[in-house]
């Protein structure tokens, strides 16, 4: 993939899956920090790009992790819940990503 490569509007919606709102995310935020939930197989230039796209702000690092799914018990059959990935998406100083916004 080209470092400068451009992604579809589409293509970013599909990336980006919703915002975090739990107590740690929120904390973040006064570092100027964001958390997403994204698609298992996007890479960090393609999150980053996305989230430039997206919300018209410019982004100095994006940290990803793969976080596996719980095991549980339903009616008697053990399974596991799906894996997630998760973006923690660090932002230039002066940026910001308001709260009310909402991925559709």
């Amino acid at each position: 993939m080209k470092k400068n490569s451009k992604i579809s509007l589409y293509k970013a919606y599909d990336i980006i899956k919703k915002p975090v709102t739990t107590e740690k995310s929120t904390n973040l935020q006064q570092f100027n920090q964001y958390s997403f939930i994204v698609s298992k197989n996007s890479n960090s230039l393609e999150i980053k790009n996305a989230i430039e796209m997206i919300f018209k702000v410019k982004v100095n690092k994006v940290n990803t992790s793969i976080l596996r799914g719980k095991g549980k018990t339903f009616k008697g059959q053990y399974g596991f819940r799906k894996d997630t990935k998760r973006a923690i998406v660090t932002l230039a100083e002066g940026n910001t990503i308001d709260s009310s916004l909402e991925i559709k």
